[in-house]
């Protein structure tokens, strides 16, 4: 069958090809009009025509050879580890990454770097440094990412972004110049490489500069303990690199910049956003010449009276990673047989919605393609000219379909029973129902390891429970769903908020700008954050030892700069409590089964605005 379809001969190899490149027999590769993603060990690239275009081969070849490569040479928890928290030094961070993988991979291997410049030259054509004419147009990520690019593997940037590049191509090697030269000599070892691009980014100004010793503050003995347990905090961490798939979490606030600072260096690193993006920092950037590209013109980083005691033993969990196949599989059967009676009624609001929604959109298409929906008016050429390919129709996208909406489920203990239900069965349909849309959802959850502190209150405890001492708990926040992922595959994830005992106690004050941070990175233009909830944070341990509106006053904080500084539109859905008070839009329900209808009719109001 193979041999007589070109195109899916071609698909069969590229599949072996990409697998054995990556080292991984159980990588899967498809096939997608959108732009190449990946998702674990699934790997989407653009589909060629069926007559096998020679441009739109190598452009698929260049993709999955990204992938593969990034698979094969890529340390994901190591990059996590070592990753800014700032958006425009994480986006740098993330690409000059991606520079090295793809430059160690081509060495020696001329097919292979020919198909990465030719995959490196389909991207350029939609990035925005193709188009830009100013410095501020230019993405620094971009623009940093080509020059790394061609110190390490001496091949020169492509046509397309060549001017763009030279808007700010000198600024940039002023600036980082000699840790640009250096990247060459660390390609093998990831870690010096992460340092050396860390270095770059405080260069370019992007992350603050290292306090040098006599600058940090002096607080007597607790400070000294703090220090002491933080160094005694990095060894473990390393220890325990390779222990599991779940990512250290970062909170972003000052108090915890300031912990960090007195620990090892990744850690400030990791959390030196907070510190550069207040008022030293941008009185720093008015007296700047040049100006650095795509800085934001507000505080950045939001700074908060508020700070964890330790962010050593928190996680970033994915759902499939906290029980077994087969036990994800019961959990998702009894979610389904629990609300059978429920989801028909859910699905037809979300029907309802879906209609809302795709009465907004305009409809229109480009004609003349060579693969698509069959055009009706080319069918007397389809019967005359067989031959002839261009036959058929695409739609094309429209501005409405650039939305990215977020899930953010309260995973506490008082959701037990039929709200935490409920909240996965209207998340799943949504998804499925916004997919359908072009609309591409997030699911995330938040809870804590355990019950009255973890092994945070144990380290608070050993360490002679000094006052004060912030969020005593271990986070564990949860992807069900990431947002390029299709809903087909993340459905039996849901049923994971059916287990027993995953559902604890509640801070959702760090969960919001964790799923804040999340949606912003995000490359679309709309982003919306629905919230989930039914009630006021709440985690004994922390309480006990805190004033009593510590976590609560922390939240206000959060959503009101986010209602206020950032371009993500924020709803709550409150269950049996009022969280009006909180949110500037939300609305409370009294019912857990009202849950679904009330989701589709927020969502639908805010499409339904200009």
């Amino acid at each position: 069958m193979a041999e007589d379809n070109p195109l899916e001969a071609f698909r069969q190899v590229l599949g072996g090809a990409t697998r054995a490149l990556a080292g991984e027999p159980e990588v899967e590769l498809g096939y997608s009009a959108d732009s190449p993603v990946q998702s674990g060990k699934t790997i989407k690239v653009p589909i060629p025509g069926r007559t096998l275009p020679p441009e739109q081969v190598a452009e698929a070849r260049g993709a999955a050879d990204a992938f593969a490569l990034r698979l094969r040479l890529h340390d994901a928890a190591l990059h996590q580890r070592r990753a800014p928290a700032d958006v425009t030094a994480r986006a740098v961070f993330d690409a000059i990454e991606q520079a090295r993988v793809e430059a160690l991979g081509a060495r020696g291997m001329d097919g292979i770097a020919a198909n990465l410049a030719s995959g490196l030259a389909a991207r350029m054509r939609s990035d925005p440094i193709a188009r830009a004419r100013t410095r501020e147009e230019v993405p620094l990520a971009t623009a940093v990412a080509l020059i790394a690019r061609e110190r390490l593997t001496g091949r020169a940037a492509p046509d397309r972004a060549a001017p763009g590049l030279a808007l700010v191509r000198d600024w940039i090697e002023e600036k980082a110049g000699a840790e640009l030269d250096a990247l060459g000599l660390a390609l093998d070892d990831q870690s010096a490489f992460a340092e050396l691009a860390t270095r770059l980014l405080r260069d370019l100004e992007l992350v603050a500069p290292e306090l040098p010793p006599e600058s940090e503050p002096e607080e007597g003995g607790e400070e000294e303990e703090g220090e002491n347990q933080n160094e005694g905090e990095s060894d473990e961490e390393r220890e325990g690199d390779g222990a599991g798939p779940q990512e250290q979490m970062e909170v972003r606030s000052e108090s915890q910049a300031g912990e960090s600072d007195q620990g090892d260096t990744l850690d400030m690193d990791r959390e030196a956003d907070a510190d550069q993006e207040g008022g030293e920092g941008d009185e720093g950037d008015e007296s700047a010449a040049p100006a650095r590209p795509n800085r934001a013109n507000d505080d950045g980083t939001p700074r908060f009276d508020y700070a964890a005691y330790t962010t050593r033993f928190d996680e970033i969990a994915y759902a499939a990673t906290l029980c077994d196949e087969d036990e994800l599989t019961r959990l998702r059967a009894y979610l389904d047989q629990q609300l059978t009676h429920l989801q028909g009624a859910v699905t037809k609001l979300a029907n309802r919605l879906q209609r809302r929604l795709m009465a907004q959109q305009s409809r229109s298409w480009d004609f003349d393609q060579e693969e698509g929906l069959l055009d009706a008016a080319r069918l007397a050429r389809v019967v005359v000219t067989p031959g002839q390919s261009l036959s058929y129709k695409v739609e094309r996208d429209t501005a409405f379909r650039d939305t990215v909406v977020t899930l953010l489920i309260d995973n506490s203990g008082s959701m037990r029973g039929r709200p935490i239900s409920i909240a996965a069965i209207s998340a799943d349909i949504l998804a499925r129902t916004l997919e359908r849309c072009g609309v591409k959802t997030e699911i995330l959850g938040f809870t804590t390891r355990a019950w009255k502190g973890g092994q945070s209150r144990e380290a608070w405890l050993a360490a002679g429970r000094p006052p004060m001492p912030g969020r005593l708990n271990d986070l564990r926040h949860i992807v069900y769903k990431e947002a390029d992922e299709p809903w087909r595959r993340a459905r039996r994830n849901l049923g994971l908020m059916m287990r027993e005992g995953l559902l604890k106690e509640n801070i959702d004050g760090e969960a919001l700008l964790w799923a804040h941070q999340r949606l912003i990175a995000r490359p679309e233009e709309r982003r919306v954050l629905m919230v989930i909830s039914d009630g006021a944070p709440v985690d004994d341990s922390t309480l006990s030892v805190n004033s009593g509106a510590y976590l609560e006053r922390h939240l206000r904080q959060v959503i009101q700069w986010i209602e206020t500084r950032s371009p993500v539109q924020l709803v709550a859905i409150g269950i049996g409590h009022d969280v009006t008070r909180y949110y500037a839009r939300a609305v409370t329900i009294m019912d857990a089964e009202q849950l679904g209808g009330t989701m589709v009719g927020q969502l639908a109001d805010l499409f339904d605005d200009p």
